[in-house]
């Protein structure tokens, strides 16, 4: 009966003992995407295509502001009404990112 409250009092001591250890933080990596610069331009620097693209994916979209980057591609910031968007397209009017 002793070795049986001896084993059980092995057995919860080393129980807690994992309870107790110091819990190290893993290392964590943060991957940071490299985003395209853009440039502000004016609304007429914008390729038709882009312009049409827009008008027939948003009819009645207004164009507030254009940005641009190395590979031609355009961020658009956008209003419908109250609201307001930003997408991306190329220079071909092909969506990037809605």
């Amino acid at each position: 009966m002793k070795k049986l409250i001896l084993s059980a009092v092995l057995v919860l001591g080393s129980l807690s003992t994992y309870a107790s250890e110091e819990i190290t933080p893993q290392e964590t990596k943060t991957v940071v995407a490299a985003q395209a610069e853009y440039t502000e331009v004016s609304a007429e620097a914008v390729p038709p295509a882009v312009k049409t693209a827009l008008q027939t994916a948003y009819p009645g979209a207004k164009l507030d502001k254009a940005f641009v980057n190395e590979k031609k591609e355009y961020k658009l910031e956008i209003s419908v009404g109250d609201q307001k968007a930003t997408v991306f397209s190329d220079v071909n009017g092909n969506w990037l990112k809605i």
